[in-house]
C-alpha cells in the first residue's frame, strides 16, 4: 500500500475556489480502482491550508490516478490559484494494524 500526503496553501482570495476544486477531486478520485482512501482537510487554525491524504493499493493505481481527466482539471485549478505552498509526498506503508 502507498500513502500520499501533502500540504497545499492558497491565498485568502482563493479559499472558496480551492474548497470546491478539492471537493470535486475527492469525489471523483474515490471512484477510481485502487483508491482506498482520499480526502482533503482544511486546517481549522489556518484557513486556506489544506492537507491531502491518500491511500492506494499500489503504484499502478497511483500512476493511473495521475492520468485521469479530473487530475488534469485539478492541476489546472491549482495553476490559477495564488499558491503559498504546495508539497506532496509518497510513502510505502507496511501492513496495517490497530493501535
Amino acid at each position: 500500500m502507498l500513502v500520499v500526503t501533502g500540504l497545499i496553501e492558497v491565498a485568502e482570495s482563493d479559499i472558496e475556489a480551492a474548497r470546491a476544486a478539492a471537493a470535486e477531486m475527492a469525489v471523483a478520485t474515490r471512484r477510481e480502482n485502487g483508491c482506498i482512501a482520499y480526502a482533503f482537510y482544511e486546517d481549522v487554525e489556518a484557513p486556506g491550508r489544506f492537507r491531502v491524504y491518500e491511500e492506494w493499493e499500489d503504484q499502478e493505481a497511483l500512476t493511473a490516478h495521475g492520468e485521469t481527466p479530473h487530475m488534469a482539471t485539478f492541476r489546472a485549478a491549482l495553476a490559477g490559484f495564488d499558491l503559498r505552498n504546495a508539497k506532496v509526498q509518497k510513502f510505502s506503508a507496511g501492513p496495517k494494524s490497530d493501535l
